[in-house]
């Protein structure tokens, strides 16, 4: 909707103030940039190599993305340009690391774990949230060292949801939004 009735400079620039931020905070927080898609980005945390710090990390970088849209709203309400909202899908599990294509050979993480973070993603426009993660992340960061309860300060559980793709509802947990 953003797009319609705009010019593409317009749309692009919009897209490169959003990129610019989001990716600062996927490095700043230890992550890994996977790719762009559109107008939004996937983000890895523990590829190539894992640490023990992984699962905060992304609830910190999730954390600090949302405020960094927030502050980027301020600017632009005060430009007259309308608010950019974002939306975070996080999940803790394994995933393939290495390339796939036959012709033009793409580097990319996939797996049920990338699967479930979409879906959690997802969730957010239907919760009226701005982060979804699974109690498996949440539980993750809990359990590594140097965890803080700040990390989690701000999420409130919520009852196990049905995701497609997985066979059994998982525990999830919301930030920025209403609580059910």
């Amino acid at each position: 909707a953003y797009a319609d009735g705009r010019s593409p400079l317009e749309v692009i620039g919009t897209l490169r103030q959003f990129h610019e931020r989001m990716e600062r905070e996927v490095f700043r927080h230890g992550g890994t940039l996977d790719k762009y898609l559109g107008d939004g980005l996937m983000a890895t945390f523990g590829t190539p190599f894992a640490s023990d710090k992984d699962a905060g990390n992304a609830l910190r970088c999730a954390q600090a993305m949302v405020g960094s849209i927030d502050e980027l709203n301020r600017e632009r309400k005060a430009r007259s340009e309308p608010p950019i909202h974002v939306s975070v899908g996080l999940h803790y599990g394994e995933v393939v690391l290495g390339d796939i294509g036959l012709n033009r050979l793409e580097f990319a993480v996939i797996g049920t774990a990338v699967n479930a973070a979409s879906r959690l993603e997802a969730l957010t426009r239907e919760l009226g949230c701005a982060i979804v993660a699974s109690d498996a992340l949440v539980q993750r960061a809990r359990s590594e060292p140097g965890h803080s309860s700040g990390d989690v300060a701000l999420f409130a559980e919520q009852p196990a949801r049905s995701v497609r793709g997985l066979e059994q509802p998982i525990g999830i947990w919301t930030c920025g939004g209403v609580t059910l």
